[in-house]
């Protein structure tokens, strides 16, 4: 977008408040449910093991099941999204992986954990195409970063909630009843959902200045984008690769976290709480401060190239400390770098999420971010090999805190090199 364009956009003065942000909201909650759900194994991964005997390399083979799932359905849904709308999409990604949350609590064997995490990963594979291609239709560019700092957010919030409920019910009721409950639950926002979202322009709770301030930016023609044309251009490729660098040390933290602290620090189910929650509660600070902070920029004059990029390096910098993680012997030093990594990874990763829009039309978002997490996805199943192994045999976890130290730096040169500025990917030649 030329630059005179984009500062005409910035000074745009948006409608105070608006129906986007109950959107938004929406986006955030199912982000949360998202993220318990997905994390809970790692909470109870101790537990697991103990009850039912599992080597570090069976865990980490759950792992890498769910993630293979995952990456097939994130490069399914996002087709499939921007075919039907994130409306009916997101809904059916929602109903698949709550269902196969709840299956867990069937589960008895490792084979049986797979195939209940494999149906979570399938439906979990369409959050983030299904809320970025809302964000695309809800937000105009100049606040799509910040939405999705917003929304992402939630990643955090599911986190922090998972370590405060989970161990209540575990001793209660039993970790099979974590599973049934927290699923329960998750339907009511599937309610919300279906009731309250349509687009912007149908929707009779936006106002006119709303659903013009939304429709700012320049008009994009209707036609679909196919998967090819877009494999061909080199901003998909840059942010696949992006993805596929960073993505695996966020999973890392997700399923390893607890194991982390158990072996290093000797902490059990009931402790290890208040070292998770203090992470993810600076995590969040991370994704809302990111996405903050490019869009102070672009509202300063700065191009959507240099704010963007100019965040992330930031991140990418904040990120290297955690290399020592491992090899501190204080349990709160160790909090402390590993929750700068985690707040550094959500500033890069929401600045990079905001990629999709702010380069491909939005009739291509959802494909393009399926791409990427499907990318995303096969690093993470590649990292949980890498973890399983490394701990089977020398149980150490600092060669895999270095490797997250330098992902950022490695993925951030990959962006600069594949897009070296944020112009408009070439789709114009794009057949259905």
């Amino acid at each position: 977008m030329p630059r005179a364009q984009e500062g005409a956009l910035t000074r745009a003065t948006p409608p105070f408040g608006g129906y986007r942000w109950v959107i938004c909201a929406l986006l955030f909650a199912a982000t949360a449910i998202n993220y318990i759900d997905r994390q809970m194994i790692g909470v109870l991964k101790p537990t697991l093991q103990h009850d039912l005997g599992w080597t570090e390399t069976a865990y980490a083979d759950i792992v890498f099941w769910f993630q293979a799932a995952y990456a097939v359905s994130y490069l399914a849904f996002g087709r499939f999204i921007d075919k039907v709308g994130a409306k009916i999409g997101y809904a059916a990604a929602f109903s698949i992986w709550t269902l196969g949350h709840m299956g867990h609590a069937l589960a008895r064997t490792a084979f049986e954990f797979t195939i209940a995490r494999m149906v979570l990963g399938v439906g979990e594979g369409g959050s983030f195409p299904g809320s970025l291609k809302a964000v695309a239709e809800w937000f105009p560019k100049r606040e799509r970063a910040f939405a999705i700092g917003l929304l992402n957010a939630g990643s955090n919030v599911g986190a922090i909630i998972t370590p405060l409920i989970v161990p209540i019910i575990t001793f209660t009721l039993g970790w099979r009843w974590a599973f049934i409950l927290t699923g329960l639950g998750s339907f009511f926002w599937l309610a919300a959902w279906l009731l309250l979202y349509r687009s912007p322009r149908n929707n009779p709770r936006v106002s006119a200045k709303e659903a013009a301030y939304i429709e700012s930016d320049p008009a994009e023609p209707a036609t679909p984008v196919s998967w090819l044309r877009l494999l061909k251009t080199k901003e998909t490729w840059a942010y696949a690769l992006g993805r596929f660098l960073i993505d695996p040390v966020w999973w890392m933290f997700l399923f390893w976290l607890p194991d982390f602290f158990a072996k290093r620090h000797h902490l059990d189910l009931k402790s290890f709480g208040p070292p998770l929650i203090a992470i993810y509660v600076i995590s969040d600070i991370g994704s809302l401060s990111g996405g903050w902070f490019s869009s102070k920029l672009m509202k300063r004059g700065w191009s959507i190239n240099g704010a963007r990029k100019t965040a992330m390096l930031v991140a990418a910098l904040a990120v290297l400390p955690v290399g020592l993680a491992a090899s501190v012997d204080s349990l709160w030093l160790a909090v402390a770098l590993v929750a700068l990594a985690a707040a550094a990874h959500q500033w890069f990763s929401c600045n990079l999420y905001a990629f999709t829009s702010d380069v491909f039309p939005r009739r291509a978002v959802a494909s393009v971010a399926g791409i990427g997490g499907t990318a995303g996805a096969i690093g993470g199943m590649l990292m949980a090999q890498y973890v399983g192994a490394i701990l089977q045999r020398i149980g150490d976890y600092t060669p895999i805190f270095i490797v997250a130290a330098f992902s950022y730096v490695v993925a951030l040169a990959a962006i600069q090199l594949l897009a070296p500025r944020y112009a408009m990917a070439d789709v114009a030649a794009a057949k259905p």
